[in-house]
């Protein structure tokens, strides 16, 4: 049986000049298959260890200041370990109880707008779920796609279930068709799978059709205008 421990700690900062406050959010998971070092504020990312590269990876932007520091990913390693053996006696202590669980809600929508032939990203959003892990695989065309695929770190919610979001590389070709699909424990039966096709938006012609209505009615109306105008005068 797979158990996900977690421990978070959080801490308010108060800034006196602004009152501002920001909330630190700490997060060191473990399961039988599953590992995860991860600090953030805010409700953001800041850093998080990568144990298949067994390195620290800073996912602040560019312009923001380095936050990790040296022996970050030693300290990961460490607290998955003790994580791993407070998980053991825990498990012992209330005799393997059996784990709630929730299903994911899967979306999938392209990261920028749609152009054929220019390289763009798909991102299948999995949320609403417990425990992780999830495996989520993506496919063309029927086909199953390993290369140019990412999967974020789990992110934790309020309410207690996780978020993953799986990005795929690619070119926009008509009549393409790709689809992700997600395996969790709590889905009784097939899979969750979710399809896009590529779509391209065609310039609308909605608003070039009423300009040219409402130009056309406004000539109409002073024309009508001038005609009652020179009739009137030729009453006078």
């Amino acid at each position: 049986m797979e158990l996900f421990c977690i421990l978070i700690m959080f801490s308010v900062i108060i800034n006196a000049d602004t009152q501002v406050s920001h909330k630190d959010n700490f997060i060191v998971g473990c399961s039988d298959t599953e590992k995860e070092y991860m600090y953030g504020l805010d409700g953001e990312e800041k850093y998080h260890a990568d144990f298949i590269r067994q390195k620290a990876v800073d996912t602040m932007p560019d312009f923001a200041d380095p936050v990790s520091f040296e022996g970050f990913y030693e300290n990961a390693v460490s607290s998955v370990e003790i994580c791993k053996t407070n998980l053991n006696t825990v498990k012992k202590a209330y005799n393997n109880p059996p784990e709630k669980t929730d299903p994911p809600l899967t979306s999938i929508y392209p990261k920028d707008v749609v152009d054929l032939d220019v390289e763009n990203s798909l991102i299948c959003h999995v949320t609403g779920f417990y425990p992780p892990p999830v495996n989520v695989s993506w496919t063309k065309n029927n086909e199953i796609v390993t290369e140019d695929m990412s999967l974020s770190q789990y992110r934790l919610k309020s309410d207690g279930t996780f978020n993953i979001f799986s990005t795929l590389k690619f070119t926009p070709a008509e009549g393409d068709i790709y689809s992700c699909t997600v395996y969790h424990k709590s889905i009784q039966g097939q899979p969750i799978t979710k399809t896009w096709d590529v779509e391209v938006a065609l310039p609308s012609v909605g608003p070039a059709v009423f300009c040219g209505i409402g130009l056309f009615l406004g000539l109409l109306g002073v024309a009508a205008g001038t005609f009652f105008l020179v009739k009137g005068n030729k009453c006078n």
